[in-house]
């Protein structure tokens, strides 16, 4: 590709530092989260760790992936490399698949807020307003995309922060009206665990998928100045971002308030927000709640995009979504995201329950594909750079052993999924749709090392950048 045909290499630090930080922090967490704590009670603590676990344990392996090769493409290009054309077909797709369906559900959350404060305009009108203002974000350079995010993930980090400090000091005795509770919430109404190990263990499959996003930070990282650099901190700041902003604020959500009180399942920071006097708390956690949203349109747009463009690169999607505009963005590949997920917010209007609802249920699933790819990936990768004796800017933790642990993890939640019924038709769709997708990469790729449109991969899993160190850079 000419050099005038690259993508642009303008996001800064700070924005990979916020893009990584609004992958984590999504309207799931101010919520959402009700839903959970009302299912486990406090013990929902201990699902959100356990998930955390486990969400830690596979960025520090696409970290090491990514930081040896930084890819646009991401997983999707280890796992061409690791596992076959096939897998870096399949599991591009439908992370494209999962981030476009995306983009119907949060543009009908954003426009049900705009609707309350403005009813005059009709929710449709909202939801293309909004789709339209992200679109042109994405399609001006990615430094807007960048600068964007930064803004709104900087909102989300200061809420919760003032909720951080507002919730310690009311659980000390320091707020004027609010006693301190104590432990009375955590070990009264039932106990810690008031409904059971069981539900503690459901309870993960419902806060796990809350997690994901994370990983966009890696494929941004392709458009930033210092590409290595960039995923090592992202990656690393992973593990304080999540004991402080979810479980830190979780925390804080069981010991002011009882986990059966109907406030906590309807908006839980919303009623500990209640609890100190604030006026508004409704339409203050409504701005909150609606810069998420903005957040999870601009990135989920930025990230199909980009997933788009990647496969394309590679000779699995139509050719003319490489095309780079003159601002360095892939302007045909944001178009192409923005028209299907154009279709998915009308279907969200026309056939809320039944033709959007399936597609909702056939990516309910992905974000565990995708996680059990980067883990297998890692697992080979990692073996054959160790071969070729090549050093790591970042390496996963004690190898293979965590590894394995991540692999065995996931597998069970997959299992969990089957088993407990509230998720198993969503599971259930999601592998028919990933049976279909894998079954035509196998079938494109079924004579090994043969690429369509030409070219012989046989050697490339050992000849191309991923298991070369990238640290002279």
């Amino acid at each position: 590709m000419p050099a005038d045909q690259q993508l642009a290499k303008s996001l800064k630090p700070r924005h990979l530092s916020m893009i990584a930080i609004a992958g984590v922090i999504g309207a799931g967490l101010f919520v959402g989260s009700g839903a959970a704590i009302q299912q486990a009670g406090p013990g929902i603590l201990l699902a959100y760790m356990a998930a955390g676990v486990v969400v830690i344990l596979v960025m520090r392996m696409l970290g090491e992936m990514a930081a040896a090769n930084p890819e646009t493409g991401s997983f999707s290009t280890y796992a061409d490399k690791a596992l076959g054309r096939w897998a870096g077909f399949s599991i591009g797709w439908l992370y494209a698949w999962f981030w476009i369906i995306v983009l119907g559900i949060e543009a009908t959350a954003g426009a049900a807020i705009m609707h309350r404060w403005v009813p005059g305009i009709d929710q449709w009108i909202w939801a293309l307003i909004l789709m339209v203002l992200l679109t042109l974000t994405n399609l001006g350079s990615v430094k807007s995309y960048g600068e964007f995010e930064f803004w709104f993930a900087s909102i989300k980090v200061a809420a919760i922060v003032l909720f951080l400090l507002f919730g310690a000091a009311a659980i000390l005795g320091f707020v004027p009206g609010v006693p301190a509770p104590g432990l009375s919430n955590l070990i009264d109404n039932g106990g810690f665990l008031p409904n059971g190990p069981g539900a503690v263990l459901a309870g993960i499959l419902v806060v796990v998928f809350s997690f994901f996003g994370a990983e966009i930070a890696t494929i941004a990282a392709g458009e930033s100045e210092n590409p290595v650099d960039a995923v090592k901190k992202a990656v690393k700041s992973t593990v304080w971002r999540i004991l402080v902003f979810y479980i830190g604020s979780i925390a804080i959500v069981v010991t002011l308030l009882p986990w059966n009180d109907a406030s906590v399942a309807k908006s839980p920071y919303v009623a500990v927000i209640e609890l100190f006097g604030i006026p508004g708390a409704g339409t203050i956690m409504d701005i909150v709640v609606l810069t998420s949203v903005l957040s999870c349109l601009n990135s989920g747009l930025y990230t199909a995009s980009r997933m788009l463009f990647s496969l394309s690169k590679r000779g699995d999607a139509p050719a003319a979504w490489t095309r780079i505009s003159p601002r360095g963005v892939p302007a045909a590949a944001v178009l192409a995201s923005t028209v299907v997920g154009f279709v998915t917010v009308g279907l969200n209007y026309i056939a809320p329950d039944t033709v959007f609802l399936f597609l909702v249920n056939t990516s309910g699933a992905i974000a565990l594909f995708v996680w059990l790819v980067i883990a297998s990936s890692q697992l080979i990768l990692r073996k054959r750079m160790g071969a070729a004796g090549k050093d790591l800017e970042l390496k996963m933790w004690l190898f293979p052993y965590l590894t394995w642990l991540s692999i065995v993890s996931i597998v069970a939640l997959l299992i969990g999924m089957v088993i407990l019924e509230s998720t198993r038709e969503s599971l259930l769709l999601s592998v028919a749709l990933a049976a279909v997708v894998v079954s035509v990469g196998v079938w494109r790729y079924r004579k090994s090392g043969t690429r369509p449109g030409g070219g012989d991969l046989r050697d490339r899993p050992t000849r191309e950048p991923a298991v070369e160190s990238t640290s002279a850079s």
